[in-house]
């Protein structure tokens, strides 16, 4: 007997994932231990201070990512349950999945992969790329089609990582370019091949409501608090770990600050927007990524956090509207404004900060660890010794091209992978709602008299 089309998609979730867990059990079993016990009592304090040093800030960025980040994508009245949800399944699927592709690709040796906490961190910065880009299609995607845009985000990202720090030498110790960057045009291309060209009306349950939005600014409180973490926890203990958070501290507050005059002076009324203060307090942090640990003055932390409020401000006033009309480029949460924009902004303050540095303080602050390789930091500095101040700078502006244009593609290439039926994307008047992925207990009790025909329409959409 068939099964009922209903069910499949419902069936398929499970299966994919029972399937994904049970290979990677298996990969473990198999490849993955750790390193054995030394009886060096010098090894056994270093490794003591490794992870004592380093748990702190794992733990913060544990906080951003499923509470701060999960958050603030629940500025949709009726889609809460399933942006923290989601936000959480993702993030373990594509930690995981990261870890297998990171062991085979880059610390296979004699067959084995030795796990550690650095390993597990980076695995963690890749699935941030994940979380990010799913913004662009936010409450219009399956489950299935976002696990599918995981699996093919994954090994793009480390191989574009890899091309930008490794080959390229980029300094980028914050993610502005390797991360930002990189995850906002591969969400828009997605969004751009799987809507087409088909423009997307405001849907009745888009509007955010004032409960939902007080959620959305808790959440951006969360993260504007661990953000430091975020992008001090890859650079070396000491002076550039130091300037980080300095740096980091001072744009975000920055930010926050330029982002309600200028939104108060964009609105006819005076008034600021939630959606103004939810994005443009965080953009300082994602634009001072890329130069943070840098020996600059503060005030050039000051203003670049302050110029990044106002590109996100300005982007959410005039450009989405404008790339919404004439490209029909759909943008669920304005990743371009909060993580484009100013990722661009970073990568062009980089280059000028590599330009205008000496080359004393060009080699100290070369001090980011690699993903790929582990302790990249002698790497870099010989890198930017040997090219000098220019060849750095171009190596900036190559990074920025590489991230943008391979994210930019491979977006467009899942995007279009994601259009097959059998992923079940919901229609359009059923998007938005946890109803259609959740038991919720009100409607448990009492069930609406649409549920049926909310169902069916599901229904004929996955047979279509």
């Amino acid at each position: 007997m068939a099964v009922p089309p209903s069910t499949h998609p419902r069936r398929l979730l499970p299966l994919f994932l029972g399937l994904f867990q049970g290979a990677l059990l298996l990969f473990f079993a198999l490849f993955i231990t750790y390193d054995e016990p030394s009886a060096q009592a010098e090894d056994t304090n270093l490794v003591a201070n490794q992870v004592y040093s380093t748990f702190p800030f794992f733990q913060d960025i544990q906080v951003m990512l499923l509470v701060g980040l999960g958050l603030l994508l629940a500025f949709l009245p009726r889609y809460g349950f399933s942006a923290l949800t989601h936000s959480f399944l993702l993030l373990n699927f594509s930690v995981q999945w990261a870890l297998v592709l990171q062991g085979l690709l880059h610390h296979f040796h004699h067959g084995q992969v030795h796990l550690d906490l650095h390993k597990i961190l980076i695995s963690e910065f890749a699935a941030v790329t994940v979380l990010i880009s799913v913004g662009a299609i936010l409450g219009r995607a399956s489950p299935c089609q976002l696990l599918l845009m995981a699996t093919c985000e994954i090994p793009v990202y480390l191989a574009s990582e890899w091309v930008i720090v490794t080959c390229l030498g980029v300094l980028d110790v914050g993610g502005t370019i390797t991360i930002h960057v990189f995850s906002c045009y591969f969400g828009l291309g997605v969004s751009k091949a799987l809507f087409r060209a088909t423009r997307q009306s405001p849907h009745p349950k888009e509007s955010p409501t004032p409960r939902s939005d007080l959620m959305s600014l808790v959440g951006m409180l969360i993260l504007w608090v661990f953000w430091p973490s975020f992008v001090a926890v890859l650079c070396q203990p000491g002076d550039a770990q130091h300037r980080a958070i300095l740096n980091t501290l001072l744009a975000m507050s920055a930010s926050a600050i330029t982002t309600v005059v200028a939104s108060s002076l964009l609105e006819r009324d005076g008034k600021l927007s939630l959606g103004h203060l939810q994005n443009g307090s965080l953009a300082g942090g994602v634009a001072i990524g890329a130069v943070a640990d840098m020996a600059m003055p503060p005030v050039a932390a000051l203003a670049l956090g302050s110029l990044s409020a106002v590109l996100c401000v300005l982007g959410f006033k005039f450009l989405t509207p404008l790339l919404g009309k004439k490209l029909t480029l759909h943008d669920q949460c304005g990743i371009h404004n909060l993580h484009g924009l100013p990722g661009i902004l970073g990568a062009a303050a980089s280059t000028v900060a590599v330009l205008v540095a000496s080359k004393d303080t060009a080699g100290s602050h070369s001090s980011q660890l690699s993903p790929m390789s582990g302790n990249a930091s002698e790497m870099v500095e010989g890198q930017s010794g040997d090219r000098g101040a220019g060849g750095q700078a171009l190596s900036q502006a190559a990074g920025l091209a590489v991230a943008g244009g391979a994210s930019l593609l491979a977006g467009l290439l899942t995007g279009a992978a994601l259009r097959l039926p059998c992923l079940a994307q919901p229609p359009e008047r059923l998007c938005f709602d946890d109803s259609l992925y959740f038991k919720i207990q009100d409607q448990a009790e009492s069930p609406g008299p649409d549920s049926s025909a909310e169902e069916g329409a599901l229904a004929l959409k996955e047979q279509v």
